[in-house]
């Protein structure tokens, strides 16, 4: 059987158990909509919850990353897996004892304000459109790839799948159907990584086949390798930090804080029954969490040096040392058929030269010694990495199959907690909390999958031009929600002392600064060409990137908060009561929908 019918049998047999479950777990009312009826099993909602978090960005985009940033995209491993920690242990538990459905009812109950719930509802939906644009970018790829279509045809597939199970379902549909999707997806990352392991270094386990020595007998450790392959084709050593020791603390402070305010992360721990399940779930997604993540290094590493190793076929300057264009292997040319992957033959030899054309130092001696004109790998898409690798290792069909519908199910269970996030908080804070709150449950209900509807008509729309890779996209969204959303939260449980003017000026300034700072270096909007200044290392003010800015606007927006809340004084005695309730170690009732 070749590679395509197994691609249309596996991918095809996981999107009819999916609608299935959508199908079976129709949701009847607002509380199995957004909460799943408060009902599911703490292990279950860990696994749903660790779908939920794993999205296009972590199966498809993070390796994909590592393959090319090496050490400077450790970043992201750590920044995602110590938020979650942090979402964990300070958030989840003290929210769900709160007991409502949304983060921007709870900021509203806690700043006693309509303003701060609709300036929470625009956080929220600004950080989600963003976020989902990158599930978007995932799901575009991966259809336009393993059904051989290009990439907006891809992404209009994708947008009809995840429209049909996220607005029949809601939550409850949304949690069964990420259930089965985690098991997916986990099975379609590692599996792969473990042949690819073993074919490189002998190591089963690819969490040690990264440090461990090459069986191709050359005697050198595989990162060892690695390096020396890319240092001799221009590029800088991979597991060196190559940018600021700034930037790259102030990414990972913004992606780990981003991560704890997150609400569609936020809204599964309302999924449980009770405060202490809501912990216990937290664990078990911290488990399941892991591993992927501790997988993720080796995969990058490993995709790298079998990517350099395909089109390197020799040593640097020997003659036809490159691989010939017209003998290029399969799965070039099926990713060529994408967009994604473009060559250019610019000194006309037929050869295929890939090397780092932005050193200097070495492009000159390209020209000179070996008759190179330029980089003629004028595009690789680094979300095709962790894809294509079965295709470049030549794993079997069943495997290749196995990792296209991992990735679909990655993108797709996060584009829906998202949308339904993003539906929440538009037909219940907005609409029932502030508009229309004698609105009827039908109604709600109603309003709800209208509201999902456009949002993934929206996001469609702008994933056709994503603003960076799957993985940068989703950093972009992280910092906006670090900068609005994680102050507001982390005040309103720690301190009594913030009052409503404080945080609705704070989630305002941190939010603003941190747009403001993304649309210098990415254009308004994300379209291209308006950007006030070239995205580059010269131009970032003290060389702190617009995916790293989360932090900062962080700290403008607790500064803001708490500045204002001394000069304008603290908040009523039945409001700090609530804060202090909310920390005491009792148990809470079912999440309520009351106002």
């Amino acid at each position: 059987m070749d590679t395509q019918t197994w691609i249309y049998l596996v991918v095809g047999a996981t999107f009819a158990l999916y609608v299935g479950i959508a199908i079976w777990a129709k949701a009847s009312s607002t509380g199995e909509f957004y909460v799943a009826g408060g009902s599911i099993n703490p292990v279950a909602n860990g696994m749903a919850t660790a779908a939920d978090w794993m999205s296009a960005a972590s199966f498809i985009s993070m390796a994909g990353l590592i393959a090319f940033l090496g050490y400077d995209a450790s970043a992201y491993l750590m920044g995602w897996t110590g938020g979650y920690v942090l979402l964990a242990m300070l958030l989840a538990p003290y929210l769900r004892k709160f007991g409502k459905f949304t983060v921007p009812e709870f900021i509203g109950e806690r700043y006693y304000s309509r303003t701060a719930r609709l300036v929470a509802v625009i956080c929220l939906i600004v950080a989600s459109i963003t976020y989902v644009i990158g599930q978007m970018k995932g799901i575009g790829v991966a259809f336009g790839r393993f059904l051989e279509v290009e990439f907006a045809t891809g992404l209009v597939i994708g947008m009809a799948i995840v429209f049909f199970y996220a607005v029949l379902g809601g939550m409850k549909g949304i949690t069964y159907t990420q259930i089965a999707q985690y098991c997916v997806l986990i099975f379609a990352y590692t599996v792969p990584a473990i042949f690819i392991s073993l074919q490189l270094t002998g190591v089963p386990l690819p969490q040690l086949g990264l440090g461990a020595t090459m069986n191709d007998g050359s005697g050198l450790y595989m990162l060892e390798k690695l390096d020396q392959v890319v240092t001799d084709l221009g590029f800088a050593a991979y597991s060196t930090l190559k940018g600021s020791e700034l930037n790259t603390a102030l990414l990972t402070l913004s992606l780990m804080i981003g991560t704890a305010g997150l609400p569609h992360v936020i809204i599964r721990f309302f999924t449980v029954p009770k405060v202490s399940d809501a912990r216990r779930s937290a664990g078990w997604a911290l488990v399941f969490i892991a591993i992927l993540y501790t997988t993720a290094p080796g995969v990058g590493a490993m995709a790298r040096l079998n990517l350099m190793d395909t089109i390197q076929t020799g040593p640097v300057g020997e003659e036809n040392a490159n691989l010939a264009y017209e003998n290029r292997p399969e799965w070039f040319k099926n990713w060529e058929a994408t967009g994604l992957l473009e060559f250019e033959d610019k000194n006309g030899d037929g050869l295929i030269q890939y090397y780092d054309d932005t050193n200097e130092e070495f492009a000159q001696k390209a020209r000179s010694e070996y008759g190179w004109e330029g980089n003629e790998m004028v595009t690789v898409d680094r979300d095709i990495m962790v894809l294509a690798n079965p295709e470049i290792a030549n794993l079997p069909g069943w495997v290749i199959a196995l990792v296209a519908a991992g990735g679909l199910a990655a993108a797709l269970s996060t584009a829906a907690g998202l949308l339904l996030a993003i539906s929440s908080a538009i037909s219940h804070d907005l609409l029932k909390g502030m508009i229309k709150p004698d609105i009827s449950e039908k109604g709600e209900l109603m309003a709800g999958r209208i509201a999902m509807a456009g949002a993934v008509l929206v996001a469609g729309y702008l994933g056709l031009n994503p603003p960076g890779f799957a993985a940068q996209v989703v950093a972009l969204a992280f910092g906006l929600a670090a900068s609005s959303l994680f102050p507001a939260l982390m005040m309103g449980i720690f301190s009594k002392e913030v009052n409503r003017i404080g945080a609705i000026a704070g989630m305002l300034a941190g939010l603003g600064a941190t747009l403001f700072y993304i649309f210098m270096y990415k254009g308004w909007f994300f379209v291209p060409g308006t950007n006030w200044l070239p995205n580059n290392a010269d131009n970032w003010i003290f060389g702190i990137q617009p995916e790293s800015f989360g932090a900062i606007g962080a700290m403008i927006n607790f500064a803001v908060a708490i500045i204002l809340s001394k000069v304008t004084g603290r908040p009523p005695a039945h409001i700090q009561d609530l804060v202090e309730s909310v920390r005491v170690p009792r148990g809470a009732t079912a999440p309520s929908a009351s106002h």
